[in-house]
């Protein structure tokens, strides 16, 4: 069977339709000698979906921990000579559980938090509170009250109305916070527009552009940018210790351009702080969104060659401007978390449907899974694209342009897109969609009042369910109406 013209130009059709692109799945995933289907750590899915039920997050947690340790020693090697090494930030947004947070402790990284939930989780989790962060654009009253109470390593603080607010209740608990000035460098970065974060017009950051209008008439601060002000405020507040600056230029970044250039601008505009105030601010975090491999259009960078880059680029610009090198920080959550994990659904419902294209009348697979956008929302929030594998055996028929969709009561409910897959697929086979390690489960949703699935964590040979599936008992415990 040819290729469709339904396919975007990006996939292309393949020689097997079985095959598995390494890039795109954990160290650990292959097909089974026994029976060709998709196993871990020789672990066949079909005994995984037996145990434990689909759909199901399979997460390969030797494959997570080597690279949570793979980032740390490729950013300590290029950062050694620069400022001593690198502390390398897990963003626990992407997916965070009691077992991640110790593995992130064991292997020698950070945590970043965005919330009080999160944050409780990696205290009660034993992780000292000097090696945590608290990130957000509007963290209540009590999660930087409990951020000051802990003595947290850093807040990193978004606007100038919260670095008011951080020094308030710092002063009313008689300790000092430590802070971190969120900047927008003002990169646009090639990404989808609702998780490129470093341009003006969103809700992150402070902004480096000069002249601010509500800052007018502000004494010593006139005509100065939102991010020169905070500076200039933070060090001179008796409540606030001052750390130094965080970018974040976006999410699912490929082109290291935005990175440097960010770095550049960060760098330089510490050496601009150091001449205004004399004090060259001892901390830099530049962030993370580093890319990883969805489907086979995704190409992402190695740890070496990112840190490398990166150094290079830090170490020039503080020649240029003239000031020490600070302590660099950076945040690779979906880099981490993302290739670690799969999801295993079992195929249902399948139908046919012809479209109308440029080419003629072209057949597409729709195939439906027991799961959908309650356990991936990132296709509709983002229009992200997946692939996709037939996991529980391997098969010879043709492959046709197929669309991998939900169960729930919206059109929209969309888990791949675009995906070659063989015709002959039949209710009950099993389907695994790699990279879904991050942002998946964190943003699972109880919709139609489907039950969260749950995760399994494969480590050395042996699973270990890690997060329970979700009861009917679950749903209903908090609805008062049922007791």
């Amino acid at each position: 069977m040819p290729a469709s013209p339904l396919a975007p130009a990006w996939l292309s059709f393949p020689e097997d339709v079985n095959a598995l692109r390494p890039l795109e799945w954990a160290a650990g995933v292959s097909r089974s000698e026994n029976d060709d289907a998709l196993s871990i750590q020789g672990i066949s899915v079909t005994d995984l979906a037996a145990e434990f039920g689909t759909p199901l997050y399979v997460m390969d947690a030797d494959d997570f921990r080597a690279r949570a340790r793979a980032f740390k020693n490729a950013f300590d090697a290029a950062f050694q000579d620069i400022c001593g090494g690198v502390d390398v930030y897990y963003a626990g947004k992407a997916f965070l559980s009691f077992d991640v947070a110790r593995w992130v402790k064991d292997e020698g990284l950070r945590l970043d938090t965005c919330s009080g939930g999160e944050l409780a989780l990696a205290l009660r989790a034993g992780l000292d509170p000097e090696n945590i962060g608290l990130h957000g654009n509007n963290k209540s009253k009590a999660e930087i009250t409990k951020a000051i109470e802990v003595g947290l390593g850093r807040i990193v603080v978004d606007s100038l109305d919260e670095l008011e607010r951080v020094s308030q209740i710092a002063e009313q608990l008689g300790k000092q916070a430590n802070v971190m000035l969120r900047l927008t460098p003002g990169v646009h970065a090639h990404t989808h527009e609702f998780i490129a974060t470093a341009h003006e017009d969103q809700k992150f950051g402070l902004s480096m552009v000069e002249g601010d209008p509500l800052l007018d008439g502000a004494g010593e601060v006139e005509g100065k940018s939102p991010a020169a002000v905070a500076v200039s405020r933070g060090l001179k507040d008796p409540n606030i210790n001052l750390l130094g600056l965080h970018s974040h230029i976006g999410s699912q970044i490929f082109d290291t351009d935005g990175f440097a250039l960010a770095a550049e601008r960060m760098v330089t505009f510490l050496g601009a702080m150091s001449q205004d105030h004399g004090v060259v601010l001892k901390e830099l975090d530049l962030g993370g969104g580093f890319g990883i491999a969805y489907t086979e259009q995704d190409e992402p960078r190695t740890p070496e060659e990112l840190s490398t880059q990166m150094a290079e680029i830090v170490k020039s610009t503080c020649a240029k401007v003239g000031i020490e090198s600070p302590r660099i920080s950076i945040e690779p959550g979906r880099s981490i978390a993302g290739p670690s994990t799969f999801t295993l659904y079992e195929i249902g419902v399948r139908k046919t449907v012809i479209v109308d294209s440029e080419l003629g009348d072209s057949p597409r697979h729709y195939v439906s899974v027991d799961g959908g956008m309650s356990d991936n929302a990132r296709p509709v929030l983002y229009d992200a694209d997946y692939s996709a594998v037939l996991a529980s055996r391997t098969s010879q028929a043709d492959a046709i342009i197929s669309r991998v969709v939900g169960k729930h009561c919206e059109s929209g409910d969309i888990v791949v897109k675009d995906a070659y897959l063989p015709a002959d697929l039949t209710a009950g086979d099993l389907l695994a969609v790699p990279a879904t390690g991050a942002y998946c489960w964190a943003l699972a949703s109880n919709y139609n009042y489907l039950g969260r699935p749950a995760v399994v964590a494969v480590s050395g040979g042996e699973a270990q369910l890690m997060i329970r599936r979700e009861t009917e008992d679950d749903l209903f415990d908090r609805d008062l109406g049922a007791k």
